[in-house]
């Protein structure tokens, strides 16, 4: 099964109102069953594409997920990538920044991190929380000591410094795949409450996602202007219903294959001379 992932994509130019934007989708398995062999063919899958990307050694892969907490980003991470060899995959999960990164722009601490050739990368939140969280709590600005930090175009300018680097990241050959989980309000309330409610997700829960979640509609607003900005031909965003996670886990299973078979690789061709010496060595006595 082939699921047209344009349908997800955020068109270069567009502007995202994500209260437009469906939270949830029409489930695209029948049972349980067909929905794990149908995720276990694109594991399968990202495998093979995964070696071709180590073997080719020509692009790397970028995969940024966003998403409001308990939106099942790294649920959707370990499942999707649990077929992908561990050495040619990193992910990275950024949390708030050090003194030293304080020191550096915005930038700095997330490129440091950039996949290299042959390599899937994989960061959980990342430079876009500074247009995201940093937008919704406009004082931690301060912390950042930037300049004319009370001045809205601050956050043109950070939207334009993003669309610089991915440009350039995909002019060296890393493709960038970025992936909003778009979570209803309801269903994170559902979510927060199971993480009270049931014993093994106490762990889970934190007294700020209270906090957070009464900033919603600034959230949504954050994430619309920075869906909107930073969406490009080349570095794309996909709003992923997340309603419901085996539907997202499948979706997003696609939208990494799709990118990687897009970028046509093959492995290398054996040139004659080199199957004659392949085949001189076979035929030496064993030692």
């Amino acid at each position: 099964m082939n699921i047209d992932v344009k349908t997800f994509r955020v068109r270069e130019g567009d502007e995202v109102d994500l209260g437009l934007w469906t939270t949830k989708t029409k489930p695209l398995c029948k049972s349980k069953k067909a929905y794990r062999k149908l995720l276990q063919g694109h594991v399968d899958e990202l495998t093979d594409q995964q070696r071709l990307l180590y073997v080719s050694n020509r692009h790397a892969l970028l995969l940024v997920f966003q998403a409001m907490d308990t939106a099942g980003e790294d649920g959707a991470i370990r499942h999707v990538m649990s077929g992908v060899n561990p050495q040619g995959c990193q992910v990275f999960s950024f949390q708030h920044p050090s003194a030293t990164e304080l020191l550096h722009d915005f930038l700095w601490r997330t490129t440091r991190d950039l996949p290299e050739r042959g390599r899937i990368g994989i960061f959980n939140r990342c430079y876009y929380e500074e247009v995201l969280i940093v937008r919704v709590h406009s004082d931690l600005l301060c912390s950042e000591r930037v300049p004319d930090a009370a001045d809205e175009s601050v956050w043109h300018s950070r939207y334009r410094s993003i669309v610089d680097l991915e440009q350039q990241v995909h002019a060296n050959g890393t493709r960038i795949v970025k992936i909003f989980l778009h979570l209803s309000k309801d269903e994170q309330r559902k979510r927060l409450l199971a993480r009270i409610d049931e014993p093994d997700k106490n762990w889970k829960f934190s007294a700020a996602d209270i906090i957070e979640r009464s900033f919603w509609d600034a959230y949504m607003q954050a994430y619309g202007h920075a869906l909107s900005a930073t969406s490009t031909v080349h570095s794309p965003w996909f709003i992923v219903p997340a309603d419901d996670k085996d539907n997202a886990r499948l979706i997003v299973s696609n939208i990494v294959l799709d990118a990687l078979e897009g970028l046509k690789m093959s492995y290398p061709v054996v040139s004659a001379a080199r199957r004659r010496e392949l085949q001189a060595i076979r035929r030496q006595p064993a030692k």
